[in-house]
């Protein structure tokens, strides 16, 4: 599963003391709900939607919990695929942990999903180690790009510059197409 996450400049919410408020502010910063979200359902506010629910009612305020598809979907009266699109989005930030529930007589072991170490913050660190580890690798790549660059000026200027011997510099000659090449006059 890939890692996305969104990374913006932010002042930490630390005077705010509603859980609910910084909750959304939160899932807004790090793009689990988009700018602008609707959630396309007959809810009035984000709080009501699936996604924010999932968040903070079912994983927040119950770490301990692993929950199963079924619960899930019964909890929080979707679909089965409406649920699977916010667990991945939420796995994909690597916060959750998958979990095997105990089996029941007409089925074999069931999958259950829970906030990673049953602690937010704990599992948060899963996710700075991918913001690092990204931002390792676009360091390698400017970097690179710089080098290439630098190259790229030093290959113009040694073109244009002066000889040393105080001649005039020699332009490269282009390649002319055989096409265009003419014989004897």
């Amino acid at each position: 599963m890939t890692f996305e996450l969104t990374v913006v400049s932010n002042t930490p919410m630390t005077a705010v003391n509603d859980l609910e408020t910084v909750s959304i502010a939160f899932l807004y910063n790090v793009g689990y709900l988009p700018k602008g979200y609707d959630p396309k359902t007959n809810v009035e506010s984000v709080k009501q939607s699936v996604p924010y629910k999932l968040f903070l009612n079912c994983f927040l305020k119950r770490p301990e919990k692993a929950w199963s598809i079924e619960e899930l979907v019964t909890v929080l009266r979707t679909s089965r695929p409406t649920v699977y699109r916010h667990l991945n989005k939420l796995k994909s930030y690597d916060l959750l942990e998958e979990v095997s529930l105990k089996a029941t007589e007409d089925s074999n072991t069931k999958k259950g999903y829970r906030i990673r170490y049953g602690n937010l913050a704990k599992a948060w660190n899963f996710s700075e180690a991918h913001v690092k580890v990204a931002m390792e690798g676009y360091r390698k790549t400017v970097d690179h790009l710089q080098e290439l660059a630098n190259k790229e000026i030093a290959r113009q200027t040694a073109a244009t510059a002066p000889p040393e011997n105080g001649e005039a510099p020699r332009e490269e000659a282009e390649p002319v197409p055989m096409a265009r090449v003419r014989r004897g006059a």
